[in-house]
C-alpha cells in the first residue's frame, strides 16, 4: 500500500470527469465530493469508486451534461430531477436548495430523483453547518439489504448523516449506513482476501456467513442490528425511512427497483420511478433559538460527552465526527493510502481516457 497526495488524486480524477464529457465546474464539484471519503477514511466512496462512474457512463446510465432542475417547490420544499448526472453534483446542487430556503424560512427541505449514487451523504450535510444551519442527508442505494425475516434482497445500505454545528468544538457529525456495514467495506475486504466480520452478512439461503463475496454470490447485507436478537429490525426501520423518504417521495426508484451502482446486479426492467433518490434537510439554528445560545450548549454537550469516563483509560470516548477529522488532518499532510487493486483500476481508468495515474 502506497500513499498518494491529495492534489494528485484531485488533478487524475478531474481530468476523468472532464474526458467523461463533464463541464469544468461539474468535474471540480464531482471530484470534491468523491475525495471527501478519502480524506476522511472513508476509504469504500472515494476514488475507489472512481471505475464503477465511469462503467456507469459507458452504459448510458450517467449523463455527463444533465440539465438539473426544480420540478416542484413550496417556500420550504422542493423536489429536483438530476437529469441522470452524477449524483457527486446533483446532490451539492440539491443542497444548495435547501439552505436557500432555510435562509428564507427557517428550514429547507429538499427530495431528488434521477440521479445517481452520491458519494459519501456526510459531505453534503456538512455544507450546512458553516451557515449555523443543521444539515441532514440520506440517499437510497443498490439493493443489496435483505430485511429481517427475508432472504430477498429489498434496501440499500441507505445512509443517513446529520451535521451539527458548534461553537469553539468541532461540529458533530453523524455518519452511517443503516445496514451492520456499508457494502464499500465489503469490497475492501474482498480486495484484501479477507472474511467479513459475523453479523454483515447473509448467504442466499438466508444463513448467517463470513464469505465476504456472499453479496457477490446471491446472499445479502443484513441491516444495522445483524440479527432480530440484535435489533435488525430497528435497522431495516431505518433503511426503509430512507428509502421511503429518498424514492417514494420524489418519484425515485425504491426498493429492489433502484438502480444498482455494483456491477454484478442488472437494473430492472420495470422500474417504478426515475433513477436514485435523495434527500436533503435544512435548518436554521436561529430558527429555534438564538445561535451563539445553541453553540454553546453544544459546546458544553460535546465537552461533556468527550469526557464521560472510559470502560478502558486508553481509548477516550469520541464524538461523531472526531474519527473522520482526525483522518483528514492526516491525510492531507501524508497523503491518501491505495490498496494496489485500486491503483490498478486507477490505472486501467486512466489508459481508457488518456490520462496518465502517477
Amino acid at each position: 500500500m502506497a500513499n498518494y497526495a491529495y492534489k494528485s488524486l484531485f488533478n487524475f480524477s478531474k481530468s476523468v470527469f472532464l474526458a467523461m464529457g463533464c463541464p469544468e465546474v461539474e468535474a471540480d464539484q464531482a471530484t470534491k465530493t468523491l475525495l471527501s471519503a478519502d480524506l476522511r477514511g472513508i476509504d469504500s466512496h472515494g476514488v475507489a469508486r472512481l471505475k464503477g462512474y465511469v462503467r456507469l457512463w459507458e452504459k448510458g446510465r450517467i449523463n455527463a451534461t444533465p440539465n438539473i432542475k426544480v420540478v416542484h417547490e413550496t417556500p420550504s420544499t422542493a423536489v429536483v430531477d438530476g437529469d441522470a448526472g452524477l449524483g457527486l453534483v446533483v446532490a451539492p446542487f440539491a443542497m444548495k436548495i435547501a439552505m436557500e430556503k432555510a435562509e428564507k424560512v427557517g428550514t429547507g427541505w429538499v427530495a431528488v430523483r434521477n440521479s445517481n449514487h452520491y458519494g459519501i451523504a456526510g459531505y453534503h450535510s456538512l455544507m450546512a453547518v458553516e451557515k449555523d444551519m443543521i444539515g441532514i442527508s440520506m440517499t437510497n442505494a443498490s439493493p443489496l439489504v435483505s430485511p429481517t425475516f427475508s432472504k430477498e434482497r429489498m434496501l440499500g445500505t441507505n445512509p443517513i448523516a446529520v451535521a451539527i454545528p458548534a461553537g469553539t468544538e468541532p461540529h458533530f457529525v453523524g455518519d452511517f449506513a443503516t445496514t451492520t456495514a456499508a457494502n464499500g467495506k465489503l469490497e475492501i475486504l474482498q480486495r484484501k482476501g479477507d472474511p467479513a466480520p459475523q453479523g454483515w452478512l447473509q448467504d442466499k439461503e438466508g444463513l448467517e456467513t463470513t464469505n465476504s463475496f456472499g453479496v457477490n454470490e446471491g446472499g445479502a447485507l443484513r441491516p444495522l442490528g445483524g440479527s432480530r436478537l440484535h435489533g435488525s429490525h430497528k435497522g431495516y426501520i431505518l433503511g426503509s425511512i430512507v428509502d421511503i423518504f429518498s424514492a417514494v417521495l420524489s418519484g425515485a426508484n425504491y426498493g429492489p427497483w433502484a438502480p444498482p451502482f455494483v456491477s454484478f446486479i442488472d437494473p430492472v426492467s420495470d422500474p417504478v420511478g426515475e433513477g436514485l433518490g435523495h434527500f436533503f434537510g435544512a435548518m436554521r439554528v436561529d430558527a429555534f433559538r438564538p445561535a451563539e445560545d445553541f453553540k454553546s450548549h453544544m459546546d458544553n454537550w460535546i465537552q461533556r460527552f468527550r469526557n464521560s469516563t472510559p470502560i478502558d483509560p486508553s481509548q477516550p470516548v469520541v464524538i461523531p465526527g472526531d474519527p473522520e477529522r482526525k483522518m483528514e488532518a492526516i491525510r492531507m499532510a501524508e497523503g491518501i493510502p491505495l490498496l494496489q487493486p485500486v491503483v490498478d483500476d486507477l490505472k486501467a481508468v486512466g489508459e481508457k481516457f488518456g490520462v496518465e495515474f502517477k
